[in-house]
């Protein structure tokens, strides 16, 4: 059975203090140079919310008591970008932003997103979660990874294209 295609399980984690977020701007591909929340790769029997504190540990050094379930950003491509993502957020106390091997992380303010070099799906994760309303995003990519539509499954309407 080929391999291609096949969607990729990853977690992210939305780390919160009041109106700012502690973003990486990632040193490596996929998304290289854009600010994206903490996260990775779901490891092989381990449940996507012990993976996010994992990964948020990892990348980190923050431990977190807990982090709530958002919602899921489902992304297809007809190359190898194929996830799907569990969103979390994490409201924490602020701190200096650590050293990361990933790529530097920053506190970014909440009103400075927008603006911010991020992957196409992530301004609407930023308002979902700001608004407390659960989502199902559905992100569909070209050859080359130009995002061409973007669907809220639980709303039905079309985000993009």
């Amino acid at each position: 059975m080929s391999q291609a295609g096949l969607k990729k399980a990853a977690v992210f984690c939305i780390l919160r203090c009041n109106d700012k977020f502690l973003l990486l701007q990632r040193a490596n591909e996929p998304n290289k140079g854009k600010f994206v929340p903490v996260g990775g790769k779901i490891d092989p029997f381990e449940s996507p919310y012990n993976a996010v504190i994992r990964e948020t540990m990892e990348e980190t050094g923050i431990l977190l008591p807990t982090a709530k379930f958002c919602g899921m950003l489902t992304e297809t491509s007809p190359g190898s970008y194929n996830w799907v993502s569990f969103i979390y957020v994490a409201d924490i106390a602020f701190i200096p932003a650590p050293s990361c091997d990933e790529g530097e992380l920053f506190w970014v303010n909440e009103g400075d997103l927008k603006d911010l070099y991020t992957p196409d799906t992530d301004w609407f994760i930023y308002q979902y979660v700001r608004d407390g309303k659960p989502f199902a995003f559905s992100a569909n990519y070209d050859a080359h990874m130009n995002l061409l539509a973007m669907e809220d499954e639980i709303e039905g309407i079309k985000l993009i294209g």
